[in-house]
């Protein structure tokens, strides 16, 4: 019996994965809704009220793999971003700007007069402009959605996770000097950082290219040399206290304009990528704490609305000038919608670095269990509303399997 206890908890994480993994197939297959969404709420669930059940010991590792598997989508994500495009219609990356920096400003001066501090409010705001790219990935490539209003939140969420970032450690930057008075553990907490991470995903992307070229036979070795620079690039900047997120974005990005084909069966990076994102979403999710989320649920509902209003109000300003109607701009802020993975994985970087934020962010902790939930759900109905999923009748340009 005393033998069967630590075996046991060895086997607690892979049980909860499958357990959570078998809701969302049924979930998915009986109410339509997003896998993800189900992941995350059976995630916070077995982080709450089972939480006895998942020993802490493993947790680094889940860490880890859930890096692993956002770094995996935010690689794809670059890949897919078209700068051609966004020349030819600037009007797209004036409308990101516009709408990451009104939603800043508009969380800092809500938080602001609910009496929090200015610096947490500031990391409130740069937090709270971002829209995690593993959740509008997922939809996109779970509904197999095309056209206007999904290339729209694919650039403009990838343009936001880069102005979060870079915003969240200037800031952590500025919190840091305040702290210590040192300037130059100021300036490497942000900007060495993120030019140390931009840089290395921009060396990886010209030399897996390269190394490719050189053995020959792209469309087949690509998929797999990209997954394999994707681990080793987050497993040296998990290591190093530098930025996954950054790393990998840049690195997917240079590798699209270096001319070599991902393969377009492999979205998702195949069974690997599936696999990994149940870890991902669940693991988030499971790490939010109710006293958090309770603490912070009147204060999150309001920022919630004030970041909805500010996104799609962002947007549908230039819609019409950027080549669509209005509807098709609202839908597309309203597609912004979730949150919560690239929120609570810098949060997790920023502790890992000795800087704990969390409990001065109870907002922000029920603001991600809500969009974790509710966020994919949202995105899915904008998409279906835009006649851009292969189940509406008469949408054009489908993408069939």
């Amino acid at each position: 019996m005393p033998e069967f206890i630590p075996m046991s908890y060895q086997l607690a994480w892979p049980f909860a994965i499958a357990i959570a993994w078998v809701a969302g197939e049924f979930g998915y297959r009986l109410t339509g809704l997003p896998r993800i969404s189900i992941y995350g709420l059976v995630g916070f669930l077995f982080g709450n009220l089972l939480a006895g059940v998942l020993p802490q010991s493993e947790a680094d590792t889940f860490m880890l793999l859930a890096n692993i598997a956002f770094g995996l989508m935010l690689f794809e994500m670059g890949y897919r971003i078209n700068l051609h495009w966004l020349r030819a219609n600037p009007w797209i990356g004036v409308m990101g700007v516009v709408e990451a920096v009104a939603t800043f400003v508009v969380v800092y001066f809500v938080a602001q007069w609910f009496g929090m501090a200015p610096l947490a409010a500031l990391l409130l705001g740069s937090l709270a402009m971002s829209t995690s790219p593993a959740g509008i990935l997922r939809v996109l490539n779970e509904e197999r959605s095309s056209g206007q209003v999904s290339e729209r939140i694919l650039h403009l969420s990838a343009l936001n996770c880069v102005l979060a970032v870079f915003t969240f450690k200037v800031i952590v930057g500025i919190g840091v000097f305040q702290t210590s008075g040192s300037l130059l553990d100021a300036v490497w907490s942000s900007l060495v950082v993120l030019a140390v991470s931009a840089g290395l995903g921009a060396l990886v992307g010209v030399s897996v290219p390269g190394l490719l070229r050189r053995l020959g036979n792209l469309s087949r070795d690509a998929t797999l040399a990209f997954a394999i620079a994707v681990i080793l690039l987050v497993a040296v900047t998990h290591a190093f206290k530098f930025s996954p997120v950054l790393a990998t974005l840049t690195f997917g990005l240079v590798a699209r304009h270096r001319r070599v084909t991902l393969n377009q069966t492999q979205r998702n990076f195949g069974v690997m990528g599936d696999l990994l994102s149940v870890v991902l979403f669940f693991f988030v999710a499971a790490t939010l704490e109710w006293r958090q989320v309770v603490g912070g649920m009147t204060l999150g509902l309001v920022l919630l609305v004030a970041r909805f209003a500010a996104k799609m109000i962002g947007v549908a300003v230039f819609a019409r000038v950027s080549g669509v109607s209005w509807r098709k701009g609202l839908l597309t802020g309203l597609a912004l919608a979730p949150l919560s993975v690239f929120v609570i994985l810098m949060l997790e970087q920023t502790r890992r670095a000795g800087v704990n934020l969390v409990d001065s962010l109870m907002p922000l902790a029920a603001m991600a269990l809500l969009l974790e939930v509710i966020g994919p759900i949202i995105t899915q109905r904008a998409l279906i509303w835009a006649q851009e999923t292969p189940e509406t009748p008469d949408k054009p340009n489908t993408i069939k399997e």
